[in-house]
């Protein structure tokens, strides 16, 4: 059963395109070269088949011939060859004759055992490929020799879209199947009339006509049988529809009429036309189309409520019809495998576009590796599948009949095991039913509904209990504000928003309210977790999809709890970004491990798939960002990161969006003068320290090394462009506020500076306060060879000799103005940050000590951070190891607090001054020891 998993299909070039197959046929084994395997064992199987071989015995020379390797797409076209020119009749007699020997050698090949479940499907889709197209030329010439051909609004011609659903679109044809189609035209319009201006139809006429003849070209019993049954139900509006409907009119029916199941259906649609039949432009026109009707750009998590009552519908009706034994519809069969597959689609497919697939083994494949799915559970789905699909082939191979259902009869069933290659039925059904119990319980994991027995708390959260009683309720799950936290209650459901809400919506938030409760409860700060959990379901509440996904999946809304009850910071970050829920699903949330090459492929690849489209990359870069974001916060709430790595992953982050953000900035300029830009942005402050928090600013410089004399004016508009990129709020958020103040001459200096002229002012213009922000410089993103040239020159400056007295005066000047503009001025209270003592001061220092002695150390111009400079200056002898060590420390802890009151929303990060007594003091040391004791080296 293994060669039948593999290899897993990969996608096609488009979603709706049939220009290349999704999965190719599996090689054959148990043969070698062209042998013919016995037909012994299928006559033995197939009645079907030994009543073809008795009344048409030229095709047992066919499958001499032909049954020693699978039936490729060439020689059904060559079978087909010489009825091209032939009439309607000799067409007809061509295609069933070519159904009959395809049919013959894959019943000889698969119950042989030497035709693999991807051959046998694979086999048929080509079968049906080629004999819709054929048939479909050869209507469309006769149409247009009574007619003149289709003309769109250009005076084009058009032509015909067959669009295969079902099992046909996903490349899964069974050997006894009908077929799914839509019939779809480009323009309204009409035909071109024969020469002498006679014969002109509208469109639609045509078209109408033309789908009439092409499903009785394949769908007429003759004396040869038929090619296909076919089936036109999926159209819109089923059989009250029209048989054709144009573009446009698909597109309303879209918007208008569209329902739930028939995303579903679409999901495998793609369009059959090959040859002369196909027009690529129309068929990426119904792409645009139909890609939205079937995946919605956010999470649609209510996609399950929608397929959960599809497939009940369908359950009821296979209880009511006695249809236990049909392996399809019945419970864990092969529909709700189908389902399983479909339902992540729906929800994942707007966002993940690896999910926008048809063949169900390759979605099942998709989602194991996206971890949707377990691994184990993957497999056993696919091994499902191929045994339910194989026993499905085997029971319409015995008189050719589309029957899904177990035989009753003894010989029957005896039959089918043999077919199966079981001793007996026995044998067969033990097996049949721990396939079919495996389906059924993932199956239930996916689509159980949510629990629905009502929660001890409802009462509360219903207002069903009178005051006291919830008071005392409240009290007693650890609420130290219980009247706050009722009058909260009572706020939120007697507000305008939640009582005009749908009414799925409020059920749905009835349902999590109680829950919500709980999980505040549970937490070490119920009251504040109770307040913004309130906050964010208010957000959300309507949203029916992010609803459904706390609903359908409780441990996330406990994660929400735990999440909002932890840090403010979180909360408001999570109710400005609620697509953010779906990473609480994702087992691989509290892994340590960040993959920065797996993210800038992961970006490269959801950029590439929406290229041109300007809003859409710009939200993807934002939620890209968010989303990983998101992830190093829950990390870090969980105390699996210190501040110290969470900075560098923050810094890293911000340096693969600068990066990702000039490259589509650049590749937009209508003006640009060479491939790559030689352009560089230079990160200063905490982005070029390495000290990013959560929802830092980024502090940047725009250089260039250009001669060309349109350089200046193009690289302008590259950096205008890219600040608007960063810093406009699209409806994903923004993604950083900049701030380009540190440029030469600030807001009055230029937008980009040449390296030679920042080179020129660093030297003869900087105040001291700019060398000092040039101690923590770094490039970030642009011209890898102009940031090496850019390192130097900061390095050359950093290392000129300075006259000690006059940089102690300049960098005591510009902290005391620090301090009269920002300092706390409280005995109780210390401003972490501002203070003397504080995380400016130890800044302070570090960064006098590389431009005092620079010009002495070379490796105190190296980026390695303020810690570990200052251990570097006590290396070096500059000052007290033991300060220094303290000094560290003091830092440490400083980062740590300031850290921490960012999460809970502290804007000043203040503190108890006793309780900081030994850091301000350590700190105080070391600036009167660097300050009051100023000598050369």
């Amino acid at each position: 059963m293994t060669d039948a998993l593999s290899p897993h299909s990969p996608p096609s070039p488009s979603p709706l395109s049939s220009v290349a197959p999704d999965s190719p046929p599996a090689s054959h084994g148990g043969l070698t070269g062209d042998e013919a395997p016995d037909w012994g064992h299928a006559l033995a199987l197939s009645r079907w088949l030994r009543q073809l071989l008795a009344g048409h015995p030229e095709i047992g020379d066919w499958l001499h011939t032909h049954a020693g390797a699978p039936v490729s797409e060439s020689l059904m076209l060559a079978n087909l060859a010489a009825a091209a020119d032939g009439d309607e009749s000799a067409q007809q007699h061509a295609l069933r004759v070519l159904r009959q020997r395809v049919m013959a050698t894959l019943a000889v090949r698969d119950l042989a055992g030497v035709a693999p479940l991807s051959e046998v499907m694979e086999t048929m889709t080509l079968l049906a490929e080629v004999t819709v197209n054929f048939a479909l030329a050869h209507a469309h010439r006769a149409l247009v020799q009574r007619f003149g051909e289709p003309l769109d609004s250009n005076g084009v011609a058009q032509r015909l879209l067959v669009i295969g659903m079902g099992k046909l679109g996903g490349r899964e044809l069974n050997v006894s199947s009908d077929v799914d189609f839509i019939f779809v035209y480009p323009e309204e319009g009409h035909t071109a009339g024969r020469a002498d201006g006679s014969g002109v139809i509208d469109a639609y006429d045509f078209f109408n006509r033309l789908g009439k003849r092409l499903i009785a070209a394949l769908g007429e019993i003759t004396a040869d049988g038929q090619v296909f049954r076919v089936d036109m139900r999926l159209r819109p509006n089923g059989d009250s529809g029209p048989l054709v409907c144009s573009l446009d009119a698909l597109e309303n029916y879209f918007v208008t009429q569209g329902r739930e199941w028939e995303r579903y259906a679409w999901i495998k649609a793609r369009v059959l036309n090959a040859g002369d039949n196909l027009q690529a432009e129309w068929v990426l026109a119904l792409e645009h189309i139909a890609r939205p009707f079937i995946y919605r750009k956010y999470l649609d998590f209510g996609a399950i409520n929608a397929m959960r009552d599809l497939h009940a519908q369908i359950r009821r009706e296979v209880a009511r019809r006695d249809m236990a034994d049909h392996i399809k519809l019945g419970p864990g069969g092969i529909r709700e495998i189908e389902f399983i597959a479909q339902a992540f689609q729906l929800i994942r497919g707007g966002r993940d576009s690896g999910l926008r697939i048809r063949p169900t083994l390759a979605t099942l494949a998709a989602l194991a590796q996206r971890r949707q799915l377990p691994e184990a559970g993957e497999r056993e789905l696919a091994l499902a599948y191929d045994f339910l699909r194989r026993l499905e082939h085997r029971l319409q191979y015995v008189d050719d009949a589309q029957t899904h259902r177990l035989p009753a009869g003894e010989e029957e069933r005896a039959q089918i095991a043999l077919a199966m290659h079981y001793p007996d039925w026995n044998a067969l059904v033990v097996d049949l039913d721990a396939h079919r119990a495996r389906v059924a319980h993932h199956f239930e994991l996916v689509f159980s509904e949510p629990a629905e027995a009502a929660h001890a708390l409802t009462g509360l959260w219903q207002g069903h209990c009178d005051s006291e009683t919830a008071l005392d309720c409240l009290a007693g799950l650890g609420f130290r504000d219980p009247k706050g936290a009722g009058e909260r209650l009572q706020q939120f459901r007697a507000s305008g928003r939640y009582q005009q809400l749908p009414a799925s919506n409020r059920e749905r938030l009835d349902a999590l309210g109680p829950r919500l409760l709980a999980a505040a409860a549970a937490t070490r700060a119920p009251d504040a977790t109770w307040r913004r959990g309130l906050d964010f379901l208010e957000t959300i509440s309507g949203r029916g999809a992010y609803l459904a996904l706390l609903q359908q999946y409780p441990q996330a809304l406990q994660k929400v709890g735990e999440l909002v009850g932890s840090s403010s910071w979180a909360a408001e970050y999570l109710t400005r970004h609620p697509i953010l829920l779906d990473e609480l699903l994702d087992s691989r949330l509290y892994e340590l491990a960040t993959d920065w090459d797996g993210f800038r492929s992961e970006l490269a690849a959801r950029l590439a798939e929406n290229r041109g489209d300007t809003e859409r990359e710009m939200d993807l870069l934002r939620e890209l960002h968010h989303a990983q974001v998101f992830r190093l916060l829950t990390q870090d709430l969980a105390g699996l990161q210190s501040v110290a790595r969470i900075s560098d992953h923050l810094s890293q982050l911000a340096d693969i969006l600068l990066q990702t953000t000039l490259d589509l900035c650049w590749s937009k300029l209508t003006r640009r003068h060479r491939e790559q830009p030689k352009f560089a942005v230079i990160g200063f402050g905490k982005l070029g320290g390495k000290e990013l928090g959560y929802g830092s600013d980024l502090d940047i410089v725009f250089i260039h090394d250009d001669d060309d004399q349109e350089a200046g004016a193009i690289y302008s508009r590259l950096a205008q462009r890219m600040i608007s990129w960063l810093s406009s709020r699209t409806p994903a958020g923004i993604l950083f506020e900049t701030d380009l103040r540190l440029r030469p001459n600030g807001d009055a200096g230029l937008m980009v500076s040449p390296l030679a002229a920042l080179h020129d002012y660093e030297r003869d213009h900087a105040w001291v306060w700019e060398h000092q922000a040039l101690t923590r410089a770094r490039f970030c993103a642009g011209d890898a060879e102009l940031g090496e040239r850019f390192e130097a020159m900061r390095i050359d400056i950093l290392r000129q000799p300075r006259e000690h007295d006059t940089l102690r005066r300049e960098v005591l000047a510009m902290r005391q103005r620090m301090l009269d503009a920002h300092a706390s001025g409280s005995d109780i209270e210390f401003d972490i940050k501002q203070d003397p003592g504080g995380i400016i001061d130890v800044e302070f220092i570090v960064q006098y000590l590389i431009l005092g002695h620079a010009h002495a150390h070379a490796d105190l111009c190296r980026n390695i951070g303020n810690i570990a400079l200052l251990r570097l200056a006590a290396e070096l002898g500059l000052i007290s190891p033991t300060l220094a060590e303290a000094v560290r420390e003091a830092y440490r802890h400083y980062r740590r607090l300031q850290h921490a009151k960012r999460l809970d929303g502290v804007p000043a990060a203040r503190v108890e001054r006793a309780a900081m007594r030994a850091d301000i003091d350590a700190v105080r040391a070391l600036w009167r020891e660097v300050f009051d004791d100023v000598g050369e080296d």
